[in-house]
């Protein structure tokens, strides 16, 4: 039962949209020695790091303006000069050649843990993020549904489309695993142009 608090951040899952799920993995830059850690199931944006557009963590929590979920880097590392693959970016990476892998499509369904118990009357409704540092140890994000702000708000950054029932998780699970979309601000569908 999700009865003990593991938020892993957003697991991709599929696409309402696609009976087949192929990722959709799209590459972005990084620019070298952006200051944040960007963990495996954390949401990112496209920010204008002038002159370029590149990736940045989305740390919003009420509001987001996402353009996906991150799953990994790759760079040459500083230090050794040697091609590097990771489930994390690094913080301050003073590389040139940094590349993110995001799932960027706009219908993804996520997997996440609730901070909170949720009931099957929270089907449908929107919610919040809770933002937490990931683990630099297995590099993922520890992000989470932030069960209190459950509403009908129809800004809030995430919509629970389903609950994950097994033997590890049920509905009321004091940590309920919830199946979400992106319900408000995602980049791809935004009409309005990075700048």
């Amino acid at each position: 039962m999700a009865s003990s608090a593991t938020p892993m951040g957003a697991r991709p899952m599929g696409s309402a949209v696609s009976c087949v799920y192929n990722a959709k993995i799209t590459h972005y830059k990084i620019a070298a020695s952006y200051g944040t850690s960007i963990f495996y199931g954390d949401f990112v944006k496209w920010a204008d790091d002038n002159p370029n557009t590149t990736i940045q963590k989305d740390t919003g929590t009420t509001s987001m303006t996402p353009i996906g979920v991150f799953l990994g880097v790759s760079y040459t590392d500083p230090s050794t000069g040697q091609a590097t693959f990771n489930q994390y970016y690094p913080a301050s990476t003073n590389a040139s050649d940094i590349m993110a892998y995001v799932a960027s499509d706009p219908f993804l369904v996520m997997q996440m843990q609730s901070d909170e118990a949720l009931s099957q009357d929270d089907l449908g409704k929107n919610v919040a993020v809770i933002q937490t540092a990931g683990s630099t140890a297995v590099g993922t994000s520890k992000n989470a549904v932030d069960g209190s702000t459950a509403a009908t708000t129809n800004t809030l950054p995430l919509k629970i489309i389903d609950f994950v029932d097994g033997p590890d998780s049920a509905i009321g699970d004091s940590n309920t695993d919830v199946l979400v979309m992106f319900n408000a601000g995602h980049q791809l569908l935004n009409t309005t142009g990075i700048g």
